[in-house]
């Protein structure tokens, strides 16, 4: 298993490449990320090209530490807001409902819904945790295909139309969780939406049966 420690420059590569509308591969807790400004049109679309992705498929919006992403969704309720820090950092996608309906180009078809992600970044990638900007994010393999737990294993159509590669070294290979939240607030329901790393057994203790 190789392994590669981000340092500061690469933060500031990837601070670089986002402002000028590019897109990313960069490692994460669970595999590698596709990223790009949530804002910018243009990288969106190109994002969504590489990937093969259908335009009205959500991506979620990544931070790289839990209290800027607390910061960024002031409009949390409580009970949402307990369960996001007992959740987060980790290998999750949580589904939170959308008040301010922020980041519409990565919400899709449904504008009231916001997909968060906070991975849980081993030692040699917490550089990033550096990196405040949210990042729009996908995995970064083609649509239907497996996700990346390695660069090599990222489609030389994306390795070749991303402006910046971030080598992490091997990644657990398991796409994150993806967790319905928006149902939490008032009713104390939640869902899995996709399995992935944690599953009924570990999220059972944390938000109640």
């Amino acid at each position: 298993m190789s392994s590669r420690t981000l340092d500061p420059a690469d933060v500031d590569r990837l601070r670089a490449c986002i402002a000028g509308a590019g897109v990313a591969i960069f490692p994460a807790d669970t595999v590698y990320g596709l990223g790009c400004d949530p804002d910018s049109e243009p990288a969106v679309r190109r994002l969504y090209e590489l990937k093969g992705r259908p335009a009205a498929q959500p991506a979620a919006v990544m931070l790289f530490a839990l209290e800027p992403a607390l910061r960024l969704l002031s409009e949390l309720m409580p009970r949402e807001r307990e369960a996001v820090r007992a959740l987060l950092p980790g290998p999750l996608t949580l589904l939170l409902p959308n008040r301010r309906r922020r980041f519409s180009l990565a919400c899709g078809p449904d504008p009231d819904t916001l997909g968060l992600r906070v991975p849980l970044l081993p030692r040699r990638l917490a550089a990033l945790e550096a990196f405040d900007r949210p990042l729009l994010q996908s995995s970064a393999n083609l649509s239907g295909e497996p996700p990346a737990r390695r660069l090599a294993e990222v489609a030389p159509s994306i390795r070749d139309g991303a402006q910046l590669i971030l080598d992490g070294g091997d990644l657990p290979g398991l796409a994150s969780t993806v967790l319905d939240l928006r149902d939490y607030e008032h009713a104390g329901r939640w869902s899995i939406v996709r399995q992935g790393p944690l599953g009924q057994a570990e999220l059972e203790p944390i938000l109640g049966s």
